[in-house]
């Protein structure tokens, strides 16, 4: 990235690889357009991997100012973003493993879905029948409690997976470790998620035979959920 000439054109106008080349070189303001760009899904990330906004907030920071000090450092061998949710679940695993913070510890409760990646979130229709958004809202309860009861490794891999929705392949390489790794965190985490959620496999109000929860699927696949904080995430700290 470095001995490259600077690309005057305005920061919204760049793709992510060249705001990080432009913040090596030296511009100010393109590393803060590039956090701006991804700060939704970096938060979404954090939180579901921490499992408190106090911490993921911390491990959000951390990320940053690491990122921010290490652009210079990427390769380029993968993409912008991959790199950013790296750094941003080895921040938090480094937190929830120096504070050895234990495995039933609950994550928070008062989360919304996204409707779409990114930035989209999508509220309960008005008219939805009070009686199934009591049931949706039980639901996302269930799931959040049995969250908690997952390693730090385990989450990792289901957050990424089955609620960001990355390939497995591309969440292996947020996480630095084999595919065979991940497949083999997500099997085992749906299936601890699995037991903790029997009832709701028993109550479904689906179609017979399309049980949905998190641990379904197979390793390749989720049921994409995309719970973050409504508060939204912080802004970095000075």
């Amino acid at each position: 990235m470095r001995g490259h000439r600077q690309d005057e054109r305005p920061l919204a106008e760049l793709d992510d690889r060249a705001l990080l080349a432009a913040h090596v070189a030296g511009r100010e303001g393109a590393f803060g357009e590039l956090f701006a760009r991804h700060r939704d899904r970096l938060w979404a990330v954090a939180l579901r991997t921490s499992g408190h906004p106090e911490d993921a907030a911390d491990g959000l920071q951390d990320a940053m100012v690491a990122a921010y000090r290490r652009a210079g450092s990427f390769r380029g061998d993968a993409a912008v973003t991959t790199w950013l949710h790296r750094i941003v679940v080895n921040a938090c695993l480094d937190r929830l493993r120096a504070a050895r913070v234990r495995r039933t510890d609950r994550l928070p409760d008062d989360l919304e879905e996204y409707g779409d990646r990114g930035d989209a979130r999508t509220a309960a229709p008005e008219t939805e029948d009070p009686a199934e958004h009591s049931v949706r809202a039980e639901r996302r309860r269930a799931v959040v409690d049995a969250l908690g009861t997952l390693g730090a490794d385990q989450r990792a891999a289901i957050v990424l997976v089955d609620m960001e929705g990355y390939p497995v392949a591309e969440a292996a390489r947020i996480l630095d470790v084999a595919v065979g790794t991940v497949k083999s965190r997500c099997s085992r985490g749906r299936a601890r998620l699995a037991a903790h959620l029997a009832d709701l496999l028993v109550d479904d109000d689906r179609a017979p035979g399309q049980a949905h929860h998190p641990a379904a699927g197979n390793p390749d696949a989720g049921p994409h959920v995309r719970p973050d904080d409504p508060r939204g995430p912080p802004a970095p700290r000075s």
